[in-house]
Parts: structure tokens; C-alpha cells; sequence
């Protein structure tokens, strides 16, 4: 089983082949492909390559299935004693990305893994 860690929107997420993530939204149709570049840790065929902080040659491979709203949050602001409140709502817009493949392009050094 393969394994990575990718950073993509601030945060970080651990992905595995046919897993579906949402993460923030990116500007790409539905059913394009997308490769994450910000690769910080891959394990596949029980060898583990950790990045400082990235990892060279490594990328992963997804499809974007749809783009959507998360539920609405109500954001409530309130001052006691100085009459001041303030109520909104949010949506957060999400990218939904299934994982299709972690590639690892081979380097020629010696030491790496």
C-alpha cells in the first residue's frame, strides 16, 4: 500500500490511492487532472522517503470530481455593555479530488532510497 503526506491550500493531508479528499478550492473543471507537487512524505513498497521539507520527484496524481459549498457557518460577533453585535453567515467553497496515483521519479544519487 502507498502512502503520502501533501500540502496543498495551508494544510496538510495524508492520501492514499482512490481516496476522495475535499480540500480548498482550486480553480480546475470537473474532471481535469491535477498533480500536487508539494509532496512531504511518501511510503511505497515498505520504503519510507521523508522531505526536507519536500521530497524530490515525488508527485501525486488526483481528478477532480466536483466543486461545491460546505454548510453554512454562522459567524456571531458580540460586545457586551457597548450595544455592538454582528451576524453573518459563510460557506467555504471545497474542490472534491479523488487520488488516482503517488509517483516517485528515480534519482541517479546514491544514499537515497
Amino acid at each position: 500500500m502507498s502512502l503520502a503526506v501533501i500540502k496543498t491550500g495551508g494544510k496538510q493531508y495524508i492520501v492514499s490511492p482512490q481516496d476522495k479528499i475535499k480540500i480548498e478550492k482550486i480553480d480546475k473543471k470537473e474532471g481535469e487532472e491535477i498533480i500536487f507537487d508539494q509532496v512531504l512524505l511518501v511510503e511505497k513498497d515498505d520504503k519510507i522517503l521523508i522531505g526536507n521539507p519536500l521530497v524530490k520527484g515525488a508527485e501525486v496524481k488526483g481528478k477532480v470530481l466536483k466543486q461545491g459549498k460546505h454548510k453554512k457557518i454562522i459567524v456571531f460577533k458580540y460586545k457586551p455593555k457597548k450595544r455592538y453585535k454582528k451576524k453573518i453567515g459563510h460557506r467555504q467553497q471545497y474542490t472534491e479530488v479523488e487520488i488516482e496515483d503517488i509517483i516517485i521519479k528515480s534519482s541517479k544519487k546514491k544514499g537515497n532510497v
